[in-house]
């Protein structure tokens, strides 16, 4: 990857010798695998166990998780918070948990649409909740630093599955709780 990096830099023009450039391609390579270990992550590991016999039947939300990712079509970040809800049906998922595993996701290149699904499901197979709903929020540089570049757009996604998609009443509890 560190090879990559110094062709990319060289081919814009940029001399590999000067002292500030000198470490980029092996930094920057670095960085990049760190900005996308989720690769290196299964839901598995990630909930190591942490699945905890409950009897509460009320919805659990975790909010304002924040979450960094790389927009898979342009490489760039896109940076927001995750809302993430679910009703249990006897077992609830440890706490940090649920931020380790949009932390997951998240470091993969993606889209958010994608993102929001893929943490909904997880969450709904790994606990069996009768439902389990999930906002995102975020800004994405590919909007912002390049094309159009719209400072203050945002995206909002949603993946409502269960008793989030059929019932109205839940939905509308979460969606006010998460305000």
């Amino acid at each position: 990857m560190q090879e990559y990096f110094a062709s990319i830099i060289d081919s814009i023009g940029e001399d590999l010798t000067r002292p500030g450039l000198a470490d980029t391609p092996k930094r920057a390579a670095k960085a990049f695998q760190f900005l996308t270990r989720g690769y290196e992550q299964n839901i598995d590991d990630v909930v190591n166990g942490a699945l905890f016999p409950s009897d509460s039947d009320e919805m659990i939300i975790v909010k304002d998780i924040e979450l960094y990712s790389l927009c898979e079509h342009h490489l760039l970040p896109f940076i927001g918070k995750a809302h993430v809800a679910y009703i249990p049906t006897g077992k609830v998922l440890g706490l940090s948990k649920v931020a380790r595993i949009v932390d997951m996701f998240a470091r993969r290149l993606q889209i958010q649409e994608q993102l929001t699904l893929q943490i909904a499901e997880s969450i709904k197979n790994i606990t069996d909740a009768k439902g389990v709903g999930v906002i995102i929020e975020a800004k994405h540089m590919c909007m912002m630093m390049r094309g159009v570049e719209k400072q203050n757009s945002s995206m909002k996604t949603s993946a409502m599955l269960g008793t989030f998609r059929s019932n109205q009443a839940t939905r509308n509890e979460f969606l006010s709780l998460v305000r």
